[in-house]
């Protein structure tokens, strides 16, 4: 029964979805998400399409599980990246003021293609790492309610998922986005309200949990996020491309609301791990499992619900953003519809590969992919924030040293990789990784700064 109503649920939602998504699509609303006669989305519409981008189904499910094992130090940490609205709003409105139309446009014209070519990489990885992740979550899902359904349920909402994407591209993701985050709300409104009305719950115990493993980590891993929040929107292709399609005004806006609507959900889907721990819940299947056993049923669909929703939003927005990356910014597809579904097809296919490799480790990618922007955060800061010139070699220190460092933490069980890092848990490792990246880039760019 719980299966079968889960399954009605989501395939309600997919269904509207296809609905929502535009009839027609031209080439500037495919590429650009403009509506069908040229007009700009509107405040909440922005709004609710970076809230639910961001929110998406890997981010639940890390803030959850780091609750569980580091109490509230774990949901706090995860929550400080979606402080990434702040910076991001920053770094637009900075880009737009030197009259940029995107961080391609701001980097190519102080370190040319080579400049372009890194950056690009960086996000490619991050677009099929988001395909990845979020198909991942839907496996495990529908794996924990039905043993062996997970595979299947990857193939159909990849399928289903890429229909609708292909339709109308970002004007699609921008329409789809707010239906989705519309129901998301709704449907993980009443299962917190379960929660924190339930017998069992004590708001007191929540704030002040320690997780099963003890906080200390949690509060490392806040370290690290501080350290990469200023550069992690800036590698973020979904929050960047947001950035440049209303006037200022009205983006700024739609930043700061994303900010504290996301931040909101976060830490309370956050309490739903801190909650089984104080239970003493064993943890099982990505606490999937764990929640079956410990909640009414209508609940724990509730939750599965949100989750399926927000991986299904994340999804078609990170296919509308490859499709732009791959068409106007690398060309290396024509710009037409048929150039950006092909290009979403790929992506796809990738990501829906890459779900058979077997890491469900989800902070991890997190982790790589933070590091890997942190390259960023001198030349932002010099570049865009004081507005010096920089050499193109200190560029590449920077690139140079966040590569290093994201390589460091993916391969720190390698045995060479090993010896080089010094022991500790693994956030004690990313924090040490950060560190590095950080000073060795600002050295690099700070030497490459031209005086003036």
């Amino acid at each position: 029964m719980q299966t079968t109503v889960l399954i009605v649920l989501f395939g309600a939602v997919i269904v509207a979805s296809l609905l929502a998504a535009p009839r027609r699509a031209s080439v500037d609303g495919f590429f650009g998400g403009l509506g069908a006669t040229g007009q700009v989305p509107g405040l909440w519409v922005l709004v609710l399409s970076q809230v639910t981008t961001w929110i998406f189904a890997r981010s639940l499910m890390n803030a959850a599980i780091l609750g569980y094992y580091y109490g509230i130090a774990g949901t706090l940490a995860y929550a400080a990246y979606y402080g990434s609205f702040l910076t991001g709003g920053f770094i637009v409105a900075r880009l737009r003021r030197q009259g940029a139309c995107s961080m391609q446009d701001w980097l190519g014209t102080r370190f040319g293609g080579v400049g372009n070519g890194c950056y690009n990489l960086v996000i490619a990885l991050r677009l099929l790492s988001e395909v990845f992740a979020n198909l991942l979550v839907v496996g495990l899902i529908f794996n924990a309610v039905l043993a062996g359904s997970g595979t299947g349920a990857i193939l159909i909402v990849a399928v289903l998922g890429l229909a609708y994407s292909t339709w109308g591209g970002l004007s699609a993701a921008l329409r789809t986005d707010v239906v989705q985050m519309v129901v998301f709300l709704a449907v993980f409104g009443v299962a917190f309200v379960a929660l924190v009305t339930g017998a069992d719950f004590d708001l007191a115990a929540v704030v002040t949990a320690q997780g099963t493993a003890g906080a200390y980590n949690g509060w490392v891993l806040l370290a690290v996020a501080l350290l990469q929040v200023f550069s992690y929107p800036a590698h973020d292709p979904v929050m960047m491309d947001r950035g440049f399609i209303a006037d200022e005004a009205t983006t700024s806006k739609s930043f700061l609301h994303a900010f504290w609507i996301s931040t909101l959900c976060i830490i309370g889907f956050g309490f739903f791990g801190i909650q089984a721990s104080l239970q003493g819940a064993a943890y099982e299947e990505e606490l999937i499992g764990t929640w079956s056993a410990m909640f009414p049923q209508w609940v724990f669909v509730a939750l599965m619900v949100s989750l399926l929703v927000s991986a299904l939003s994340t999804l078609d927005s990170a296919l509308a953003s490859a499709s732009r990356l791959v068409v106007e910014e690398l060309k290396l597809a024509p710009r037409t519809l048929n150039g950006g579904r092909l290009v979403m097809v790929a992506f796809m296919g990738a990501g829906t590969v890459l779900t058979l490799w077997g890491n469900a480790t989800l902070f991890d990618a997190v982790a790589v992919s933070g590091t890997a922007s942190m390259f960023l955060t001198p030349v932002l800061i010099v570049g865009l924030v004081m507005g010096r010139e920089v050499a193109l070699w200190g560029y590449l220190v920077a690139f140079g040293a966040a590569m290093i460092g994201a390589f460091a933490y993916f391969a720190r069980s390698w045995p060479m990789v090993a010896a080089i890092l010094p022991e500790g848990h693994k956030y004690e490792q990313l924090l040490v990784i950060c560190i590095c990246v950080v000073v060795a880039g600002f050295t690099g760019v700070l030497a490459g700064m031209q005086r003036g």
